[in-house]
């Protein structure tokens, strides 16, 4: 059901909406800047908070969701949104418990979840899957429903920012003095990680497993070469996530190379021409 429900919309939006005017490369290019703005916020704290490691387990973890959903024979997409969710809450959770340090227990959670999905993808025999795509991305294959979700997430962002912009910031600095001052910084902290892994599920099938956290620090490490306020911070991230992705899909249409790879090329390219010019 919710597969014909998801084909019936993904149908609206083509020929209603006219996104099938675009065709497969303006609907790629289309999904790739829209994940670039979404990622652009949650990256420039990953950074400030140095949360890296924090993303990278989510991104190990979202391969897990594709087992899951060819087991269960279930939409795809949307199991593996559902599965990183469950997986965001627990790492929250148990990073709470202060019984392990947090980079181990990150470190366990990435490559558990990572083994756990190998191994139920392998136990399907009956399943044919590109794994290449799953680790690598294909944005190439981006439908108009993918773009809808990276919209709706666009919109739950910029509503969480609008909230809770300085309540960020004033964690990122001291998250003790912001809990005296009155910031619910549990709440606003699972919101953000929440979030974070909804944009990781739907990167999964742009750029690959492997990839995503790329694509979530590079941009924004980069524009810290740039920015002197939080805020010209996140403009710039966006802008030059923008331009890989942009300068990604042509060099991957010229010379045929793995689209996913080459936006994240793209973007270490950025960041290397910036390193020459010091830092805000």
């Amino acid at each position: 059901m919710i597969d014909n429900a998801i084909y019936s919309i993904n149908q609206f939006l083509l020929m209603d909406m006219g996104l099938a005017a675009l065709g497969f490369l303006g609907m790629a290019l289309l999904g790739g800047i829209g994940l670039a703005l979404i990622s652009a916020p949650l990256g420039v704290f990953v950074v400030w908070q140095r949360q890296s490691y924090f993303g990278a387990t989510l991104a190990h973890s979202a391969l897990l969701g594709v087992s899951v959903a060819l087991l269960m024979e279930t939409n795809l997409s949307i199991t593996i949104i559902v599965v990183s969710l469950l997986i965001a809450w627990g790492i929250y959770t148990l990073s709470h418990t202060k019984q392990l340090s947090s980079d181990t227990l990150l470190g366990i959670l990435a490559h558990s979840s990572l083994a756990l999905g190998l191994i139920l993808i392998s136990l399907q025999n009956s399943v044919q899957i590109d794994l290449m795509s799953y680790l690598f991305g294909d944005i190439l294959s981006i439908n108009a429903f993918d773009i809808l979700l990276i919209a709706f997430i666009g919109l739950l962002i910029a509503l969480f920012y609008k909230a809770h912009w300085q309540d960020l910031l004033n964690i990122t600095l001291n998250s003790e003095l912001a809990h005296v001052e009155g910031t619910k910084v549990k709440q606003v902290q699972l919101q953000f990680v929440l979030l974070l892994a909804l944009m990781i599920a739907l990167s999964m099938k742009i750029v690959g497993v492997l990839l995503i956290t790329s694509l979530l620090i590079i941009p924004a490490a980069a524009a810290r070469r740039l920015a002197h306020t939080p805020e010209q911070m996140l403009g710039w991230s966006m802008v030059i996530g923008i331009i890989s992705v942009l300068l990604g899909v042509a060099a991957s249409y010229q010379w045929d190379l793995p689209t996913g790879p080459a936006i994240v090329m793209a973007a270490t390219a950025l960041f290397l021409l910036l390193l020459s010019k010091k830092q805000a």
